[in-house]
């Protein structure tokens, strides 16, 4: 029988602590503090999320109630609700952003070569944002018109896992567009964007990185056709276009020549057309990595059902921040456990097992491995199940 660490404390050794503690140094984020630290905090939180709690409250009472076992979770301050709220009011978010920054880093090198739907070596990124709407008489901060309220998260999703390696958390009257002069294009690697990001002087600067981009055209987009491209119409494209953009302006914005493509898709029965700066790949292949994008959609609503986004524990700015990307740092350091560990479950139902679970003394890989094997067990039963 396992007589070690409760689960707990063994998802928490995958945390790199030191980088932990090198970004609070940085942000001097114990200073003047003696209780309760921020890795106490950090601990706190990741708790809330893992084990869906709802309030502060919630918090408080269930820590309390394992007195005995927080020691052994790594959590050495005294547990009050007024003690975690003003740690989520004014300690600095950007000490979060950073440990972020650090398990991202560390989730890519694990999924860098992992196929995501498409035979490329090349990086491809999906870039969209969703927004969190807020009460307004609650969170004043973040109003964007007379009777609203709300932030964005704005994100860049390396599709090979999927890792969100970018996130810009603004207000909500923040446009898409204007996190194309955030972004710091990676030279070689492809950016697929819907019509919202569509601005040829931005665009431009993506081309002279010696990046790619692939996004949705507009219907009114002025052009002239140099020459066309054979297509098989029974891969669903329509034309394969050389162009240059017309009109007063936007040759300025965008002198080189660009590639339209037109793709109808059966599915959906709807006509889609794409521009790019890449002319090598095939136009097929160009409609099957846009069809990736939707990827950062499953991400947003994955997030927003499985993770505590929506409603927040602080009312600040600081404290909203705060709570997001310690959401973000648990989503990814789920990633980090499932490859680690080789475990085939989806991150939903690891994180709803490390719901339950959290106090029990079980060796992790064989808690997820024996998850494995139950459910593969269910999936291969000859009936009907009522619950899935």
């Amino acid at each position: 029988m396992y007589s070690g660490k409760i689960v707990f404390s063994q998802i928490m050794e995958f945390l790199p602590i030191y980088e932990f503690h090198k970004c609070v140094e940085r942000y001097q984020g114990n200073r003047k503090t003696k209780r309760f630290s921020c890795l106490d905090q950090f601990l706190c939180m990741t708790f809330a999320q893992l084990t869906f709690r709802e309030s502060l409250r919630d918090i408080e009472s269930c820590l309390r109630s394992m007195s005995s076992k927080l020691y052994h979770m790594g959590i050495r301050g005294s547990i009050a609700k007024s003690t975690l709220s003003d740690a989520n009011e004014h300690r600095d978010w950007r000490i979060y952003f950073d440990f972020a920054q650090v398990l991202i880093h560390t989730a890519k090198d694990l999924y860098s070569n992992d196929d995501f739907g498409v035979e490329l070596s090349n990086t491809v990124y999906a870039l969209d944002s969703t927004t969190i709407d807020l009460c307004l008489s609650v969170f004043p901060w973040a109003a964007y018109c007379k009777d609203q309220a709300g932030i964005r998260l704005h994100t860049l999703l390396d599709l090979r896992g999927p890792i969100p390696s970018f996130v810009e958390i603004t207000d909500a009257k923040v446009h898409d567009v204007d996190i194309l002069d955030v972004l710091v294009p990676e030279a070689g690697s492809f950016y697929i964007m819907d019509r919202g990001y569509l601005d040829f002087k931005r665009l431009y600067v993506i081309d002279q990185s010696s990046a790619f981009f692939i996004i949705r055209s507009k219907k009114n987009i002025k052009f002239r056709r140099l020459y066309s491209a054979a297509i098989d119409k029974l891969t669903g494209l329509r034309s394969d276009q050389t162009i240059v953009l017309a009109g007063f302006f936007t040759p300025d914005y965008y002198p080189d020549k660009l590639r339209r493509i037109v793709f109808y898709d059966k599915e959906r029965n709807k006509r889609l057309i794409f521009l790019t700066n890449n002319f090598k790949l095939s136009a097929e292949t160009i409609a099957k990595l846009y069809k990736q994008r939707w990827k950062i959609e499953l991400f947003f609503k994955w997030i927003k059902q499985h993770l505590r986004i929506k409603a927040f524990f602080g009312t600040s700015e600081n404290a909203v921040k705060t709570q997001v990307w310690i959401a973000i740092s648990v989503y990814v350091l789920i990633a980090i456990i499932k490859k680690r560990l080789s475990i085939s479950s989806q991150l939903n139902i690891i994180l709803q097992i490390f719901s339950v679970t959290a106090f029990e003394k079980i060796e992790l890989s064989r808690l997820l491995n024996d998850s494995d094997n139950n459910l593969l067990n269910m999936e291969n039963l000859n009936q009907l199940q009522l619950f899935t």
